[in-house]
């Protein structure tokens, strides 16, 4: 399972060769450093980390840092383990995202998605309200009942309620890789990725749409 670290840097539109205009979200996936390389004879199983974005010695954790100097590495803001890894790398080597993905690839994009605090559940839940007439006072955005009184007398685990919105990881699949640029380490994938500009996201190989059957 390939996969690279990156940052999400806006959206834009280009053309493809037919003239259609085909909008993209700008991703800047690398380079990677490959931090640590696991086993199944080592550790139980085959994984990759890698770490992305650079970072100074003492804005990092205690763990952290003792984990960049066990590998001989520098700091970074972000590392992950990626199990499976088919590209064959060794500790210390550099993964740019032309050795990943290519023009027409499918990737799937995970990240956190935009927070909009505490909201209630006609802004959360797409509920209709109550009556605005009819004798109904101070219920238009109200929820109504959530469970009876008496039996069994507590709120279903799940219950849609007002609470806070956003901020959760969502994981967008199947978006097809539209341009290349290898020199810059830039990725243009079609559509929208979760998250806000400047936000870190991982774009790995599409689950349902890998390499060999795509």
């Amino acid at each position: 399972m390939l996969g690279l670290l990156g940052k999400k840097l806006g959206q834009t539109r280009v053309y493809d060769n037919d003239g259609a205009a085909v909008h993209v979200t700008i991703v800047e996936c690398g380079p990677n450093h490959v931090i640590q390389c696991k086993t199944p004879e080592t550790d139980g199983y085959s994984a990759v980390q890698l770490a992305f974005d650079p970072q100074k010695d003492q804005r990092l954790s205690k763990p952290r840092l003792g984990h960049f100097t066990k590998h001989k590495s520098t700091g970074f803001k972000r590392i992950r383990e990626f199990r499976d890894f088919s590209l064959e790398v060794k500790s210390g080597d550099v993964v740019k995202v032309d050795d990943c993905f290519a023009e027409g690839d499918f990737v799937d994009a995970i990240g956190i998605t935009k927070g909009h605090g505490f909201q209630g559940v006609m802004k959360r839940w797409n509920f209709g309200g109550g009556r605005a007439t009819h004798g109904a006072k101070g219920w238009k955005r109200r929820p109504g009942s959530i469970g009876s009184g008496s039996t069994p007398g507590w709120v279903a685990k799940g219950k849609k309620m007002p609470g806070h919105m956003g901020q959760v990881r969502r994981t967008v699949q199947n978006l097809k890789v539209v341009k290349v640029h290898g020199e810059d380490n830039l990725l243009l994938v079609k559509g929208a990725i979760p998250g806000a500009d400047g936000d870190y996201i991982v774009i790995r190989e599409a689950k349902k749409k890998p390499k060999n059957k795509a």
